[in-house]
C-alpha cells in the first residue's frame, strides 16, 4: 500500500508521516508535492497548519490542484485540520476560495465566546476537546462503545474521544448528512465530516496520542 501525504509546503508533514508509518509498518510512506504522486497513491492525506489563504496560494502552485480532486473522487482521502478547510467552498480567512469538493463555508470562532461558567474563552481554540462522533463511521472503530442513558441502557451512540486541537476557524458545511462528529467551543461546531470516499477531521490525530493513532490506523484499514 503507498500512502502520499501532500506537501504543500505549510502541513505537519513529519510528524503525520512518523504517525502513518507507526500505525502501518508494512505500508510505503511517501511525502510528496509532486501531482503524479497523488494520482499513483493507494491513499490520500493532505495535512495542514497556517493561514487558509497561504495554503491555497501554495497548493495551485505546485500544480496539485487537478490531481487531488481527482485523488478525492477516487481514493480513501484524508483531510487534517486546514485540510479539511481546503475542501469546502470558501473560507473567512482571507476571503479565500476553496477546492469546493464540499458544499459549505469556513468561520472564525467569534472573540465574545464564553464557556458554560460564563468565563471567556481563547482564540485560537488550542488544546485536547471532546470529539462526538454523530454517526457511525470506521474512523471511530475501537473508540470507547457508547454512552449510558438512563436506566443503564446504551443510547448506541459511540462515547466522545479527546483529540488535540490548534484552529481559529471551523466549518460550516452546507450538507448535513456529511456531519461525521461535532465538538463544543463556544458552540456546537463540525470538526469531522465523511462522504463516500473523503473523510475530514479538524483535530491533529498526529499529536492526539493513542486516540490519534488509532484513528488513523482505522483510516489505513477503511474500505469506502
Amino acid at each position: 500500500m503507498k500512502v502520499v501525504i501532500v506537501d504543500y509546503g505549510m502541513g505537519n508533514l513529519r510528524s503525520v508521516a512518523k504517525a502513518v508509518e507507526r500505525v502501518a509498518p508494512t505500508a510505503q510512506v511517501v511525502v510528496s508535492d509532486q501531482a503524479q504522486a497523488l494520482l499513483d497513491a493507494d491513499r490520500v492525506i493532505i495535512p495542514g497548519q497556517g493561514a487558509m489563504h497561504d495554503c491555497m496560494r501554495e497548493f495551485m502552485a505546485r500544480g496539485l490542484h487537478d490531481a487531488l480532486l481527482k485523488a478525492a473522487a477516487e481514493k480513501p482521502f484524508l483531510g487534517i485540520c486546514v485540510g479539511m478547510q481546503m475542501l469546502f467552498d470558501h473560507s473567512e480567512e482571507g476571503d479565500t476560495q476553496g477546492l469546493g469538493i464540499l458544499p459549505g463555508r469556513v468561520r472564525r470562532f467569534r472573540n465574545d465566546m464564553v464557556d458554560a461558567q460564563g468565563v471567556p474563552l481563547k482564540v485560537p481554540h488550542m488544546g485536547w476537546n471532546e470529539v462526538i462522533p454523530v454517526a457511525p463511521h470506521p474512523l471511530w472503530e475501537g473508540m470507547a462503545e457508547s454512552k449510558s442513558v438512563a436506566g443503564g441502557e446504551s443510547d448506541g451512540k459511540p462515547e466522545g474521544e479527546r483529540f488535540y486541537f490548534v484552529h481559529s476557524y471551523y466549518c460550516d458545511p452546507a450538507d448535513e448528512s456529511s456531519v461525521a462528529a461535532r465538538t463544543h467551543y463556544g458552540l456546537p461546531f463540525t470538526c469531522a465530516v465523511a462522504q463516500a470516499n473523503i473523510a475530514a477531521i479538524q483535530f491533529h490525530p498526529e499529536k492526539s496520542a493513542a486516540a490519534g493513532l488509532r484513528l488513523l490506523a482505522n483510516f489505513i484499514d477503511w474500505q469506502p
